[in-house]
């Protein structure tokens, strides 16, 4: 014959479950609330610095050009890709940049972003004098902090998409660059709203990085300052 369990212990079960959901949900909440905020703060902090239109970018003596794939895994050019290099080869010819630090992932001999965006800027006729090269630039984050540090750069203009320049921009604030950004032409790709998702994600996690657990670059190195043409 089968027993049931006591109430004596189905109510004290059925609580304290009851107990954990809200407090799961009332995390949830307070995570949710706080990644609205600090986008928003973060938002507010740079939009004023962001240029949407390449001639009027203010003027910087270096560019950073943030790497990205050259294809889409789907095939075909990556719009974004090539939005980054043409804005960059026009900010050189228009005079609003001295120089260019093409800083991306170098993880396999297949997959060199750097040496990418070189090659498709020597295609536009952009002089290697006037380039730089970052092999190391694994993230945001570990592009604008070796830019700096590696690299000596305390004056930058951004260079990438909209969506993606007050991050950048934030984190240089918080490295005491005096940054600005220019943004390159967002012809968009189907799922764009996921990447969009995903830096508002970004940006909350970069707060964390910069002001709670300290995060650093992955790889420094020695200091090789840019020596810009006279």
């Amino acid at each position: 014959m089968a027993t049931s369990r006591p109430p004596t212990l189905l109510f004290p079960m059925f609580w304290l479950l009851k107990g954990l959901l809200k407090a799961l949900l009332a995390s949830l909440s307070l995570l949710a609330v706080s990644i609205v905020v600090i986008n928003l703060w973060i938002l507010q902090k740079t939009h004023a610095r962001i240029e949407h239109e390449v001639p009027l970018c203010a003027v910087q003596p270096v560019g950073l050009v943030f790497g990205t794939a050259q294809w889409l895994r789907q095939g075909g050019s990556n719009p974004y890709y090539q939005a980054r290099v043409e804005t960059s080869a026009e900010l050189l010819r228009l005079h609003r940049v001295q120089h260019l630090l093409l800083s991306g992932d170098n993880r396999t001999r297949y997959y060199n972003e750097p040496i990418s965006m070189w090659r498709s800027l020597r295609h536009r006729n952009v002089d290697d004098a006037n380039m730089t090269l970052d092999y190391a630039g694994f993230s945001t984050f570990d592009s604008v902090v070796r830019a700096k540090e590696v690299f000596g750069a305390d004056r930058l203009m951004l260079i990438s998409q909209d969506w993606h320049l007050p991050r950048a921009l934030f984190i240089a604030d918080a490295l005491g660059i005096e940054s600005t950004g220019c943004a390159v032409p967002d012809d968009g790709i189907k799922g764009e709203w996921r990447l969009r998702l995903r830096e508002w994600l970004a940006r909350a996690a970069t707060f964390g990085d910069l002001y709670l657990w300290g995060r650093e670059p992955y790889f420094l190195g020695p200091f090789e300052p840019i020596r810009l043409s006279s």
